[in-house]
């Protein structure tokens, strides 16, 4: 290991320090799932035309990472996969799943798993949506660790979304690199409920694919997000 290496690793392992654990991330959307869920209604358009494109009946197993309520989990059932799985650390927010599948007359595989460690088979899985979740593993290192574990799962021919939010967002229009925040919930009554982001410049989450085992086929910005389209293990 070289001394740049170990220079980053060192920063990286004491601001980890100050970050929360992926059980208290885990914990805090138990605490507001019902509510966050009420308010996750429809798929994002980018989604929408990701799955458009991709999907072409070819495909068998999706994957929901990060699935929340699944309503992206819901769009990959209509494009016609035989089996979607839907992957979250929260078990409340998969109970939040379970109840819009059964509503809506959809099938999907629920399970309860980290996205830095997958609970799935390599070369699995033909579409993959991951949005909106990356951004709230605590660290670099568990970060790119789903990044390479979204790599294994992918098939050869497979294809993958993920995004981040950006610091191209309007909100973080003063920022030129990536940090750290809290993101504040307010539940019904008032109560707030600190959820942490890392918040990605765009050359990073840039640099972040690049240096994982995904292949990145293109990535743009939209809608404050950073949004790449990737295949599996190169």
């Amino acid at each position: 290991m070289g001394d740049d290496q170990a220079d980053e690793d060192a920063r990286e392992e004491t601001a980890d320090r100050g970050r929360p654990d992926r059980t208290t991330v885990r914990d805090t959307y138990d605490r507001i799932a019902a509510h966050f869920a009420s308010t996750r209604e429809y798929a994002w358009p980018e989604v929408e035309t990701f799955v458009d494109d991709v999907a072409d009946g070819s495909h068998t197993v999706g994957l929901d990472l990060g699935c929340g309520n699944c309503r992206h989990a819901e769009l990959l059932a209509d494009a016609g996969l035989e089996t979607v799985v839907g992957v979250d650390v929260s078990r409340g927010l998969l109970e939040t799943g379970r109840e819009r599948a059964r509503d809506r007359s959809f099938a999907v595989e629920l399970c309860q798993g980290d996205a830095a460690t997958l609970p799935l088979a390599d070369d699995s899985v033909d579409l993959a949506v991951y949005v909106a979740t990356l951004h709230h593993l605590p660290s670099a290192g568990a970060r790119r660790a789903s990044l390479d574990e979204l790599a294994r799962v992918l098939a050869p021919d497979g294809r993958g979304l993920v995004s981040a939010w950006s610091t191209a967002h309007d909100r973080f229009e003063d920022a030129d690199e990536g940090f750290d925040t809290t993101v504040e919930w307010t539940l019904p009554g008032g109560e707030p409920v600190d959820r942490f982001y890392h918040i990605y410049a765009p050359d990073e989450f840039e640099r972040d694919l690049e240096a994982s085992d995904l292949e990145l086929l293109e990535w743009e910005l939209s809608s404050g997000n950073c949004y790449a389209r990737v295949a599996g293990s190169r």
